[in-house]
């Protein structure tokens, strides 16, 4: 990825994130996060990660409220960032943090048993 595309995108994301802030409500959109911004190398295309906080239906269903409201956040999006194009959006649903909480919790479970496992297998004191 070149610098320039580097920069844009993090540009956008910068952008993308103030305006979720100002014209999206939590109650509609729930807790809304944008994590990463990859711009194609012409900068015609940006792919956005977002996450958003919840549960897995609550997801899809915000999920598909922001896919519709597509073309305004293009809109807005090009009135506050000065570019030759505004680029295409497509937003994708980041599940990082979802699986580094699951993962999380294996790792508990285990460390859990060891300790179990440790207490069973050591000698009683007197």
């Amino acid at each position: 990825m070149s610098v320039r595309s580097e920069k844009v995108g993090s540009l956008i994301k910068e952008e993308l994130s103030k305006l979720f802030q100002r014209n999206f409500s939590m109650n509609d959109f729930g807790l809304l996060t944008v994590t990463e911004v990859v711009m194609s190398p012409d900068l015609k295309v940006a792919k956005v990660y977002v996450s958003i906080f919840g549960e897995k239906e609550k997801k899809k269903i915000n999920f598909a409220k922001l896919e519709s409201q597509k073309a305004m956040i293009r809109s807005m999006l090009g009135h506050a960032v000065r570019l030759r194009f505004t680029p295409e959006l497509i937003f994708y649903l980041d599940e990082t943090l979802d699986r580094a909480m699951k993962l999380e919790n294996i790792f508990h479970k285990i460390h859990e048993n060891d300790s179990r496992k440790e207490e069973e297998n050591s000698p009683a004191e007197p």
